[in-house]
């Protein structure tokens, strides 16, 4: 088991392996500072990816596993509804003709080094799908959540379609834990500043 030191300084991108002691508990403390703590603003995640490759399906799989469980996050993208290459700019217009100026949450996976397999990372900006297998699609996401799901560099398409659907599945769980965690608390905190009272205001005669 890897294990880390919980006390250091966090910088972005944030990276933590998926084997890691405490990897959801970090991953869920970094995206919750990310995030925008006013409640009239919807967050919203776009799970991208497609379920006719193993290694391109993180990001569905990470949606049909919140789609049922959040209360302050909206989830788009799903193993029965897949947001991929094909219909990416039409469910973008969807979206923000859904929610108006919503924060964006990306999630997509991607190919790295030998030495990075297995790590989740999140950061500031927008993810670029398809940039792995050389496609021009639009960016997505106020901030983006990425995970290495194997070895890029030599022949994509094919390592994306021979990755272990176990290993993606095991990514896919933990970054959805660590988000219905960040859900949890945002929750809590919104719920928290509607009771807050409000102290009135004096005027002077």
């Amino acid at each position: 088991m890897i294990t880390r030191n919980l006390f250091r300084k966090k910088q972005l991108p944030f990276r933590v392996h998926i084997d890691e002691a405490d990897a959801t508990v970090e991953f869920s403390n970094q995206l919750s500072d990310l995030l925008p703590k006013l409640s009239t603003k919807d967050i919203v995640i776009v799970c991208i990816g497609t379920d006719r490759s193993t290694g391109d399906s993180l990001g569905p799989l990470i949606g049909s596993k919140l789609e049922s469980q959040l209360n302050t996050f909206h989830v788009y993208g799903t193993l029965e509804d897949p947001i991929h290459a094909v219909n990416l700019e039409e469910k973008l217009a969807e979206i923000h003709a859904k929610h108006r100026n919503p924060f964006i949450i990306g999630v997509d996976a991607c190919l790295g080094r030998s030495t990075s397999v297995g790590y989740i990372s999140i950061n500031d900006g927008p993810v670029k799908p398809g940039a792995a297998v050389n496609k021009n699609l639009p960016p997505v996401g106020d901030i983006h959540i990425t995970g290495i799901v194997n070895v890029g560099g030599f022949m994509e398409y094919m390592v994306l379609q021979n990755t272990r659907l176990h290993f993606v599945f095991k990514m896919a769980e933990r970054i959805a834990e660590s988000v219905l965690l960040t859900d949890k608390q945002l929750q809590k905190d919104r719920q928290r500043s509607l009771l807050k009272p409000v102290k009135p205001t004096y005027f002077s005669s």
